[in-house]
């Protein structure tokens, strides 16, 4: 009975009680000072917990303004009014008041190509979605909510969101400890953390913990602790274990950047750029995913997702197997060569991450191109039977970039290299800036043809995130050429 009574006023609090619940709790308070004591001790301590919020407030006109926690705690009635307040729920409950008394649970913050739901739009207990775009909410309590398209939602209480499918990346603050997330697959209950949700169309839902801790359930299983870093997928009755992915998420202040880079126009300069390059004579390939039907999409295994902008597609990479198949360039030898692409990676330390590695490495094909991510988060750009000169910086025998992507990881990156085989040299570029350059004493033309994108169902080759707008030249690129291209696509401000 205890449980019971604590599971109905937790009920009462959250918004989510049902109408037959409510009955049972006025009859309790009905019945009984102890549980009126009780009731009026958590609807206390709920104030409070609404109090520290204070990220919102539900009476403003304004959608930005922020209110005041006063401090003090609600006077609630003698435990001999509980009577008559049991008597008025009770005479509301029949007339249907409860039931048409329309909760608002939440906020649009801001949104970056959503055009379902505006700014400052409240959200209650009704289903909602978004086809484009990505959309931060602020909860009653303060969680702040990123959701990105395409998903199906809806508020089942301030303290509980049902994501039917979709993305989401959660941040709660202590006043909204206990804020769930509902799949189909099992649920996220919340201890004060950071995490996201990925509840795609089909299959299990995956948690992801960025910081703090959530307690995983799976439907029909058990109770699971995740902490930092782990990651955890609901399957029916028992969970698994995952890697975590924790840049395949959007995450507050980044809708904000995303937001102000569309107004800017940015959109518009990147597909003018894309245009461009279409009429270069030396183009290669130029990959940006955006056949609606599929038909003409390389094949392989992998995930398509939302791009850079609202309503863009991009290739997800995650598993061992997952990788894109692709055949360019033919049996030509390319003196020079451009490889360019906008990257979101999830993981950073395997030991390469493919970007683009061309079938086979052997001795009989001289020239053959791989372009990866290392372990030491450095851009390296391979051609078989290329040598540096003795003293070269590099280590493992291949031109490496200086810099890490590692300061990038968790939001969209550029990422190019340069080959000019007749001044044995490579240049990379992170984010349009010139990074460094290594000088090669044999240096052959570049050869592509057959390659993939991706696993190479091999855990030493295991790419990990989300790849747009792959460029391929056939020339070399000059370093203005390269910071025009990422300032017209960058999808931040």
């Amino acid at each position: 009975m205890k449980a019971d009574l604590e599971q109905l006023i937790d009920n009462y609090v959250d918004g989510s009680i049902s109408a037959e619940e409510m009955r049972r709790l006025n009859a309790c308070l009905r019945d009984d000072g102890e549980v009126r004591k009780k009731f009026a001790d958590s609807l206390n301590l709920d104030s409070a917990l609404g109090a520290a919020a204070a990220a919102w407030d539900l009476e403003s006109s304004e959608p930005g303004q922020r209110s005041q926690p006063s401090g003090s705690v609600i006077n609630f009635p003698s435990p001999a009014q509980w009577l008559a307040l049991a008597a008025c729920l009770m005479l509301f409950l029949g007339g249907g008041w409860w039931q048409q008394q329309q909760s608002v649970f939440a906020r649009v913050q801001s949104g970056a190509g959503v055009a379902e739901l505006a700014d400052g739009a409240r959200l209650g207990g009704k289903s909602y979605e978004i086809t484009t775009g990505s959309l931060e909410l602020i909860t009653q309590r303060g969680a702040r909510v990123v959701i990105e398209a395409p998903a199906a939602f809806r508020f089942e209480s301030a303290q509980r969101l049902h994501l039917q499918y979709g993305r989401i990346a959660a941040d709660v603050p202590p006043a909204a400890v206990g804020f769930t997330v509902v799949t189909a697959t099992g649920e996220a209950v919340d201890l004060g953390t950071k995490f996201g949700v990925d509840a795609p169309l089909e299959g299990e839902a995956e948690i992801h913990v960025f910081e703090g801790e959530v307690i995983a359930q799976s439907s029909g299983g058990k109770k699971q602790s995740l902490r930092d870093g782990e990651a955890f997928s609901l399957h029916s009755g028992a969970g698994q274990s995952r890697e975590l992915r924790s840049s395949a998420f959007i995450r507050p202040n980044e809708v904000v950047s995303l937001h102000a880079a569309l107004d800017a126009g940015q959109e518009a300069r990147s597909d003018a750029a894309m245009k461009k390059l279409r009429q270069d004579p030396t183009l290669i390939a130029l990959l940006d995913f955006e056949n609606n039907k599929g038909e003409d999409l390389p094949q392989g295994s992998y995930r398509m997702v939302q791009g850079r902008w609202p309503g863009s597609r991009a290739p997800e990479f995650v598993n061992v197997h997952d990788h894109m198949k692709l055949d360019v360039g033919g049996n030509r030898a390319w003196q020079q060569l451009t490889l360019v692409v906008w990257v979101r990676l999830d993981r950073l330390g395997e030991p390469y991450q493919s970007l683009l590695h061309t079938d086979g490495w052997s001795k009989n094909k001289s020239g053959q191109v791989h372009w990866m991510v290392t372990k030491h988060t450095t851009m390296r750009l391979a051609l078989f039977g290329n040598t540096l000169p003795p003293d070269s910086r590099e280590h493992e025998g291949h031109p490496d970039s200086l810099t890490s992507v590692l300061p990038e990881k968790g939001r969209w990156v550029h990422l190019a290299a340069v080959y000019d085989a007749q001044k044995h040299n490579v240049r990379f570029y992170l984010n349009g800036k010139f990074d460094s350059e290594t000088h090669q004493v044999i240096a052959h033309p570049a050869k592509l043809g057959p390659a993939q994108i991706g696993n190479w169902d091999q855990n030493d080759r295991k790419l990990s995130g989300r790849v747009d707008e792959l460029l391929l030249l056939g020339r070399a690129m000059s370093d203005g050429e390269v910071q025009a291209l990422f300032a017209a696509g960058n999808p931040y401000r």
